[in-house]
């Protein structure tokens, strides 16, 4: 095609033909993906708004239309983390339906100058905007030093000066689980933390402060753990519990190696030692006695992040924003009333 053919090109687009039917653009995708839960009404006024206006799903046509690429890339910072992981997955699929597609660059844990190799490699590829999951201080301090000029969203449970950011509300979560703990009668609830580079790991470590400082109990000294079950595990087979009636883990992997430690050693959960996790494992249910955690919303999450690359390529977000979606407490049989 040549490139006087090309510029004239004027196909509408998913966002034309959601202005013809006054709906937003998800709903557009919904109805063209054949999704159920979508009133009549609404999918007879999309298919006529793609009627009058000769709309088709090409991808090609789209990005021609649009002058995109129809494609976000995303750096993922410690990809085999659980929230990590899910975050991508969920952030994979919102933008399927709108027709988007995601080009994932990963950082593990020991390769933070990769970074550098990982934005190169996404601007090269032509996205239209980048998507930051999980991100380190660390990371994003080197990101901080890249000017790539496109529109940047980084899942972060704290605002930041130089980008948009959304998040599950770490720290709410944290101190939705220590509330739980206190309300049961535990008044020394030890902290065991994730690596504090991480965002994540500091918010959770600060709603646990903030749930105990408001009800007037000590501070024990929490401690930093590495996100695994090991570990949880060589934790609680060492740490002496005598003073501590209940643990809150950072994630769910550390509760379970914690809930191994302790009944190695012959203590009860929650009979001597009280457990909370963070991040509700699909297994989680399953951990015996299985686990009273905080859900994150993975799906609401990509949904969230994904409105917010768009409105960014957009140019409709006014100023940097901070969104955040509220997790929830599911209580199980890890916790109860502690010991006399």
């Amino acid at each position: 095609m040549s490139e006087d053919v090309t510029r004239g090109w004027q196909r509408p687009s998913i966002y034309d033909v959601a202005r013809q039917a006054g709906v937003s653009h998800m709903t557009v995708s919904r109805v063209l993906n054949g999704h159920p839960n979508i009133r009549e009404t609404t999918r007879d006024r999309v298919l006529a708004a793609i009627d009058e206006m000769n709309y088709t799903r090409s991808s090609i046509a789209r990005a021609l239309a649009t002058r995109r690429a129809m494609r976000i890339g995303v750096l993922v910072d410690g990809p085999v983390q659980y929230g990590p992981n899910s975050t991508l997955r969920a952030l994979e699929s919102a933008a399927r339906d709108v027709g988007y597609a995601i080009s994932a660059f990963s950082i593990s844990e020991d390769e933070e100058s990769q970074i550098d190799t990982g934005v190169v490699e996404l601007v090269t590829q032509g996205v239209d905007a980048l998507c930051v999951i999980a991100p380190r201080a660390s990371s994003l301090d080197i990101l901080r030093r890249q000017t790539t000029g496109l529109p940047t969203i980084v899942i972060k449970a704290e605002p930041d000066a130089a980008w948009h950011t959304v998040a599950v509300d770490q720290r709410a979560g944290a101190t939705l689980a220590v509330s739980h703990l206190i309300e049961l009668g535990h008044e020394r609830i030890l902290h065991v933390a994730g690596p504090l580079d991480w965002y994540d790991a500091r918010e959770r470590q600060e709603g646990w402060r903030d749930a105990l400082t408001a009800a007037g109990l000590p501070v024990v000294a929490p401690v930093a753990g590495d996100w695994t079950s090991d570990y949880g595990y060589r934790f609680a087979s060492t740490y002496d519990f005598d003073h501590v009636t209940a643990v809150f883990a950072a994630n769910d992997q550390m509760a379970l190696g914690l809930v191994h430690g302790l009944c190695q050693r012959g203590f009860s959960v929650p009979g001597d030692v009280s457990v909370v996790g963070f991040d509700d494992l699909p297994d989680a249910r399953h951990f015996l006695p299985p686990l009273t955690t905080v859900r994150q919303d993975f799906a609401a999450l990509g949904e969230l992040a994904l409105k917010h690359v768009i409105d960014a390529i957009d140019g409709e977000e006014d100023g940097l924003q901070h969104d955040v979606i509220e997790p929830r407490l599911i209580v199980r049989a890890s916790t109860g009333a502690p010991r006399p």
